[in-house]
């Protein structure tokens, strides 16, 4: 693994804006092809393998969180989580997640966190850095990447033919729109339609049994770009329960979103290759460098790093519990931090990504880098 510098397209950004990515600079770019991420077969063999394993792992420690009740534990409201244990049960098919990898291209890949409820960022990894592949004509490189062809699968597969979904996001942001556009394209694509519709734009009827768009269609599918936790709380909150609206991901995704599944998966699993000692407390850290995390976070908000240098944290919106994992250092180069993600589509590993900062913690405004391998 090696990070290179070269010269980006001389029309990138009207290249980027023709696959949909028009929310590639924002202040600053956020899209970063003035270098790639370089990575040999042995390294996408280790990180394929890697996700394929935490799969695994993260799937019983589902069945564990959930057997042993430890719901509460992972922040689950109990208005909830007898119906969240049901969509256990039941196996209600997830589409995709990504795991958040520590690597530095010697050791073995360590889990940062799972995101498997809301992960962002899939149209650079399934299109827009295929296209950058394709332009740059290096004979050499190939790319980690079956995203696209495994998602319009994955579609077929948990759709009924005749499915017709409507994709709830917050269109105030252009990111979100991007992002369900393009999972709606690759629907059509399955053969089966839907529509994008604002989060505000969701309402219920009392004599239907599923929710409702403004035009008073039912909502029989949806694809939520907005998090389980923030559903639990919105004043539609109680009734999710109780309506028979399929929602992709499912709500047993709480679970694993949650990084309060990082210390269960420890306990568990202790000292495995891909796991980070992580912890309730800090006191079993002993003092060494750790990180610490609010249970419910997002884009890298609300996180400290504890004896590293001077340290370093971050601000925002999140409170509550926390935990605490043992810190691993991210590749590093050109005074840039890495961090790696490897996208699940259903249970096959699909593509990577690789997201960069001049800090060590990853957030909304750290860079994606295009990534080959050879």
């Amino acid at each position: 693994m090696r990070r290179v510098e070269i010269r980006p397209r001389p029309d990138w950004a009207k290249r980027c804006e023709a696959v949909g990515f028009n929310f590639h600079t924002s202040g600053q770019p956020y899209w970063n092809e003035g270098a790639v991420y370089e990575f040999t077969v042995k390294d996408v063999e280790r990180i394929e393998a890697a996700a394929v394993e935490l799969h695994r792992l993260c799937l019983l420690a589902t069945e564990h969180i959930i057997g042993r009740a430890l719901l509460t534990q992972i922040g689950v409201f109990e208005e909830y989580q007898q119906w969240v244990a049901h969509s256990w049960k039941q196996r209600e098919p997830a589409l995709l997640g990504r795991f958040d990898l520590a690597y530095d291209g010697l050791g073995e890949p360590k889990l940062l966190e799972y995101n498997a409820d809301t992960p962002t960022s899939l149209l650079e990894t399934a299109v827009v850095q295929w296209h950058w592949l394709k332009d740059v004509q290096q004979p050499k490189w190939n790319q980690f990447n079956s995203a696209h062809q495994q998602i319009i699968a994955r579609w077929r597969e948990i759709l009924p033919e005749k499915a017709f979904v409507h994709f709830i996001c917050q269109t105030e942001s252009a990111e979100d729109v991007a992002h369900v556009r393009y999972l709606l394209d690759t629907l059509k694509q399955a053969d089966r339609d839907g529509t994008v519709i604002d989060i505000s734009d969701v309402g219920i009827d009392p004599n239907q049994g599923v929710f409702i768009d403004r035009l008073e269609r039912p909502i029989e599918h949806a694809f939520k770009l907005y998090p389980w936790e923030w559903m639990f709380t919105d004043r539609f909150g109680l009734e999710l329960p109780l309506r028979r609206t399929r929602f992709i991901e499912p709500a047993w995704r709480t679970v694993l979103n949650s990084k309060g599944l990082l210390p269960i998966l420890w306990a568990l699993f202790p000292d495995h290759p891909n796991l980070l000692p992580a912890y309730w407390s800090p006191d079993p850290l002993k003092g060494a460098p750790h990180v610490s995390k609010p249970i419910q976070s997002r884009e890298g908000a609300n996180i400290t790093v504890v004896g590293v240098n001077d340290g370093c944290s971050t601000s925002g919106p999140y409170g509550g519990a926390r935990i605490y994992q043992a810190y691993q250092p991210l590749f590093s180069s050109d005074g840039r931090h890495a961090v790696v993600g490897a996208w699940m589509v259903g249970a096959n590993p699909a593509g990577m990504s690789v997201r960069e900062d001049a800090t060590l913690i990853t957030g909304s405004s750290s860079q994606f880098v295009p990534h080959a391998y050879c």
